[in-house]
């Protein structure tokens, strides 16, 4: 008896489909996608219009077959993929494969869609399906086409004018852009000097600090103090004004209501979980997904949170009323407010189609699923958890005071020299200066005992919570001590990624699926490297931003990036014609690559700086980027003589480079001496970093080794390992047949010198591995991609 085929994209979700719909259906799962543009050029054809030519993502051949297979014997089809513009997108294109290859004929189709995966939740999709939506398909085609064309034209343009292997995005560019422009706000800016006056003081034993707030009638503002005599003369000034008190001059009690945050979208969540649990966004998505999908609790695959890629702040009522129950059982009825909270989603461009991140279950408390969760599931969906319950719950009550305390009176010690003016309204004429302190104290808690809402880049001493005495107008205080502090501005700090999302979102840039592999592009490319948690942009990618803002501004405006995804959305919603948007588009943008292609050479791009000259041979010394990265030369190809070249040390960069530092890194290859085998030891610059060399073995230096300073005998010791290492590394050979099993840096593996394979866990004793099975698994291996050989060749 046949029965509907349902599509889901992983097979942790069919496994729980299956289970939720009993022998109803037959779930499989697509393993994501189905379909893929060809990888060369011409996948887009703007001249055809737009045609588009896809092929079967190889890895997923296997399953498009079973799915096939199964289908025609199967007497409809349940397309459930994930439900957004990716997911409609795989449904179009798997449907696209089963018709083509004949599997589904006249049999219906229907488009089904849930946010959880939950019993009610399928039930309640498979009972209301829809069609596929032409107008979403339309959207997921156009961003894939313009990426294709931006990137199948950019790229290889940069190949030729900076270096072969640079990449352009549509939105990675825009971010490299951001990451840019940080590091070169840093670069310029100029450290103020200011000072600050701050007066110790003691209440019945209670101490505080204040700080001067009003000087000589003069609101205190940050450069009102610039210098050290100033300081100096200031802080006497007011010493002598006080007989070791101050005056109570006002107290101001006030009582402020703090809301909580609202639920989870997809960049808050990787905000705070960067923050907090001080997770990547890469790692954050890959969690959520686990916990989307379904993890085994009790014998069962249970889905614990709502569908993680949105912008949506939104819940839905029944589950708010399971969490206000929540709420009530936990915490108590007067945590609860009296009526649930609404948000609404502020971002730029945001979709609001479906609901916040949320727990399926708030009644699923995260002590009780510790059992059954891996240590970051268990963090991540805590924080989950937290942040969608504190929502609900009732607001915090803080009360804030604010003292003025006076120094003076000013007519003690006006005279020759000093600061405090003769006219002063009457208010302020009898005092020198006016210290203010500041305190909170929580009345209460409320939402803020359950989750609290971290900030980037908050000075330690404004987090603070500052407790004050009971002070009343009139009082006199202890004063203990007059202090000048001196302090300097800081340049704005680096992107970390938390603050990198936030701005990319604030911006319009992006979608919540693409946050993570937008920053995971800049650093595989080699365009950002994480400095202390912050994105640092390397020299290959300043020059890419600058080749790309000083030539093609237009595709890196922020502003002209979020006007696309807004182009983009109206396609979704049936508002513009996918292919007019593309043709509007690839006119400018087609013209103006062949503009660059046509008038722009290499040195135009990649300008060398220079860095002054050689004090041995009087010739000019600059650095450059080159195939293999940052380089120093000294002479040019015009001399005689063909030019040295030498590369920059791990964290030189070309723009700040001194003289002296390029020239050091000529006086390598380095002797070091000889080793007891009478064997002569270097050290060297290579492509891949500073290495010791002895004899025919070669030895990289320790990440903390300086190989302008390493000895003989440190260079001894890595060669040493490195033999050892090598010594150790061979497990098994089957010499006739030119196989070895290896240990490898992720452990062993066996290689035919063409294929490597790592060994499956299950082989305990790698060493007993049979020539067969060596065979086998080299047989079975998968072929490396283009990307992988590509990026080898170029090593």
């Amino acid at each position: 008896m046949s029965r509907p085929l349902i599509i889901v994209e992983s097979p942790a979700k069919a496994k729980s489909i299956t289970r939720y719909l009993g022998g109803e259906f037959k779930a499989l799962a697509s393993y994501g996608h189905v379909r893929q543009l060809l990888s060369k050029d011409g996948a887009v054809n703007p001249e055809q219009d737009f045609d588009m030519r896809f092929e079967t993502v190889d890895k997923n051949k296997k399953h498009v077959d079973a799915i096939v297979m199964e289908m025609k014997k199967s007497d409809a089809l349940y397309l459930a993929t994930d439900p957004d513009r990716e997911g409609e997108a795989i449904s179009w294109h798997l449907l696209e494969l089963l018709r083509k290859r004949e599997a589904i004929g006249s049999k219906p189709v229907y488009r089904v869609e849930f946010f959880e995966i939950t019993p009610s939740a399928v039930q309640e999709a498979v009972e209301n399906p829809r069609d596929i939506s032409g107008n979403l398909v339309d959207a997921q085609l156009a961003r894939s086409a313009l990426d294709h064309l931006v990137g199948f034209n950019l790229s290889p343009l940069l190949w030729k004018k900076i270096r072969t292997g640079l990449s352009a995005g549509r939105v990675q560019s825009p971010a490299l852009r951001m990451i840019c422009e940080r590091e070169q706000e840093i670069e310029v800016f100029e450290h103020r000097e200011y000072w600050t006056i701050d007066a110790d003081v003691s209440q019945s034993g209670h101490k505080f600090a204040a700080k001067l707030s009003v000087y000589a009638g003069e609101k205190v503002q940050k450069f009102s103090i610039i210098e050290e005599e100033q300081a100096k003369r200031v802080r006497q000034t007011l010493k002598e004004a006080t007989d070791g008190k101050l005056d109570v001059l006002d107290v101001v009690h006030k009582q402020k209501k703090r809301n909580p945050a609202p639920p989870f979208t997809t960049s808050t969540l990787q905000q705070e979980a960067s923050r907090k649990l001080r997770f990547t966004t890469r790692k954050t998505m890959q969690v959520a997904q686990q916990l989307y999908e379904g993890i085994d609790v009790n014998g069962e695959s249970t889905g614990l949170i709502t569908y993680m890629r949105t912008d949506s702040v939104s819940l839905a009522s029944t589950a708010v009323d399971e969490i206000r129950k929540a709420i009530t059982e936990r915490y108590g009825t007067e945590m609860l407010p009296k009526a649930p909270r609404h948000f609404s989603n502020k971002t730029r461009n945001a979709q609001e189609a479906h609901e916040g991140i949320r727990p399926t279950s708030a009644m699923r408390f995260p002590r009780n699923l510790k059992y059954a969760l891996s240590e970051d599931q268990h963090k991540l969906y805590q924080l989950i958890w937290n942040r969608t319950v504190a929502s609900q719950m009732m607001h915090a009550v803080i009360d804030t005071t604010t003292v003025d305390l006076g120094a003076g009176p000013a007519d003690a010690v006006r005279g020759e020299g000093s600061d405090v003016p003769a006219s002063q309204t009457a208010e302020t004429r009898q005092q020198v200066g006016i210290f203010r302190a500041s305190g909170s104290t929580i009345r209460n808690p409320g939402f803020m005992s359950v989750y609290l809402e971290d900030q980037d880049d908050v000075p330690d001493s404004d987090k603070k919570e500052v407790l004050l005495p009971n002070l009343e107008k009139g009082m006199r205080v202890d004063l203990l001590e007059i202090k000048s502090e001196q302090h300097f501005t800081e340049p704005p700090p680096r992107f970390n990624e938390a603050s990198l999302v936030k701005t990319l979102e604030s911006h319009g840039i992006g979608r919540p699926s693409t946050y993570a592999s937008i920053i995971s592009t800049l650093q595989n490319r080699g365009y950002a490297e994480l400095d202390a948690r912050r994105f640092k942009p390397t020299d290959t990618g300043k020059i890419v931003n600058r080749f790309l803002s000083e030539h093609f501004t237009r595709y890196v405006d922020y502003e002209f990036t979020a006007e696309m995804e807004s182009e983009l959305d109206a396609i979704s919603r049936g508002e513009k014609k996918w292919k007019e948007f593309m043709k509007h588009f690839w006119g400018d943008f087609s013209k103006q690559v062949v503009e660059k292609d046509e008038t722009l050479t290499r040195a135009d791009v990649n300008q060398a700086r220079a860095l002054g000259y050689d004090p041995k041979t009087d010739k000019p010394v600059s650095v450059r980027l080159g195939r293999y990265g940052p380089y120093a030369q000294i002479g040019s190809r015009d001399d005689q003589d063909p030019p040295r070249f030498a590369s920059l040390l791990p964290g030189q960069q070309l723009d700040s480079i001194t003289l002296d530092e390029a020239l050091a890194l000529f006086a390598f290859p380095r002797q070091l001496g000889e080793s007891h085998e009478g064997e002569s030891v270097t050290v060297n610059m290579g492509r891949y970093g500073p290495y010791v060399k002895c004899g025919k073995d070669n030895a990289s230096l320790k990440k903390e080794q300086d190989p302008g300073t390493i000895d003989l005998h440190a260079a001894l010791e890595l060669i040493a390992e490195k033999r050892e290492f090598n010594a150790n590394r061979l497990i098994k050979e089957f010499a006739e047949q030119g196989i070895q099993v290896l240990n490898g840096r992720y452990g062993p593996y066996v290689t035919d010198g063409k294929k490597n394979v790592t060994l499956p866990k299950s082989m305990e004793d790698p060493g007993s591995i049979t020539l067969e099975e060596c065979l086998e698994l080299i047989r079975n291996a998968k072929p490396k991609s283009t990307k992988q050989r590509s990026a080898r060749s170029r090593k």
